[in-house]
């Protein structure tokens, strides 16, 4: 009798939405991680600042943060997230997973509204809400999961001419950007990591969906373990992701992140659009209106999110003006308090604006004149 009732609601969730039942648990997966990851880099940025207190900084090549407890602890969380994501793409096609890692912005500003007693702007509030109706817009109007019988269908599609082409361009621009500009400018432009991270997530997530989707089939009794295209799934997902980690704490570390978490959410979810629609062929299976109205939700979102970070430093219409880049020699208090993460997938790693340091002028005054911040006794600027 409950199998029954869940059946038919089941089915009425189906034909109520649209949606497939396999992009309606891709969707819950996915929702439930941005709850995991963007809870999970208030610890790591805790972390990351204790251990450049104390060492050497991830952001000069430092890798202190390694014996940090708070940072395994936020990594720990991370990884729960990260695992829900991972099953949501054996699950749903990339252009719905994807873009909703901004929903963890919003579960972030929550967060720190109770547990950093931070404020949010009224314009930070139109940000989040910017962010759901562009989430649900690409709900409503994703494209069905692709069906795929066994991982090695997946290997051909990843060794089309078309993706090849994509893969070949992406590698060789990562390596120019590591081996020749990362020396250079590395610690003074802030595209340099966040394109490499941006680049090497692409890959990764087109082969943590492959990998997915290998995990799935094999739990269903089709043993996809035996085949050896799923093992090199394996090592190119090990290879992205430690690579994407590397860079991006290097960005977390040197760059004011309300700055780099709106740059690196825009080329990151871009690169994974283009390169799902390149590899699984995601727009063949859809009309023009569906094609431009996901488009519409991802503007959208890029709208929030730039929005609820634009306005994250404001308070009773006092607006901070935040450098680019944080400080090489700031101590742990220099950071202040913590700021609203936000979240990527697969690579998705959601980043925290630090608050300005100490003596950054509040353009608030009429004549222009900059007013100088206080520090509290915690490290935050008082309004």
């Amino acid at each position: 009798m409950g199998g029954g009732g869940g059946a038919r609601l089941g089915h009425w969730v189906v034909s109520y939405t649209g949606m497939s039942a396999d992009n309606i648990k891709g969707l819950l997966l996915a929702v439930s991680s941005s709850l995991f990851i963007g809870a999970s880099f208030i610890v790591k940025k805790k972390g990351l600042k204790k251990a450049g207190a104390s060492g050497v900084r991830a952001g000069v090549g430092g890798y202190s943060y390694l014996l940090e407890p708070l940072w395994w602890i936020g990594m720990i969380t991370m990884v729960v997230g990260e695992i829900a994501n991972f099953a949501a793409y054996a699950f749903a096609p990339a252009i719905l997973v994807t873009p909703l890692g901004a929903l963890s912005i919003i579960i972030s500003a929550v967060l720190a509204r109770i547990i950093l007693r931070e404020k949010l702007h009224i314009f930070g509030v139109l940000g989040c809400i910017l962010c759901v109706v562009g989430s649900t817009t690409i709900v409503l109007h994703a494209p069905q999961e692709r069906e795929i019988e066994s991982v090695a269908e997946v290997w051909n599609l990843a060794t089309e001419p078309a993706f090849l082409v994509y893969a070949a361009v992406v590698l060789a621009a990562a390596f120019v950007l590591i081996f020749h500009y990362v020396p250079q400018y590395g610690q003074t432009h802030i595209m340099v990591y966040i394109g490499i991270c941006s680049l090497f997530g692409s890959l990764s997530v087109m082969s943590v969906k492959a990998l997915g989707i290998a995990l799935k089939l094999t739990f269903s009794g089709m043993n996809q373990l035996v085949y050896p295209q799923t093992w090199v799934f394996v090592l190119v997902v090990v290879a992205c992701i430690v690579t994407q980690m590397n860079y991006l704490n290097k960005a977390l570390d040197t760059f004011n992140t309300a700055v780099v978490s709106p740059i690196y959410y825009t080329m990151f979810t871009s690169l994974t659009i283009l390169a799902s629609v390149i590899m699984f062929k995601d727009w063949d299976r859809q009309n023009p209106t569906q094609i431009v109205t996901e488009m519409c939700g991802f503007v959208t979102i890029l709208s929030g999110t730039f929005l609820l970070h634009k306005t994250k430093d404001m308070v009773d219409g006092l607006q901070q003006c935040l450098p680019i880049r944080i400080p090489k020699h700031a101590d742990e208090d220099a950071y202040g308090s913590e700021g609203i993460p936000l979240r990527s997938a697969a690579d998705g790693i959601p980043l925290r604006s630090p608050r300005s340091t100490e003596g950054i002028p509040l353009r608030s005054a009429p004549d222009g004149i900059p007013l100088r911040s206080q520090r509290s006794s915690t490290g935050s600027l008082n309004p």
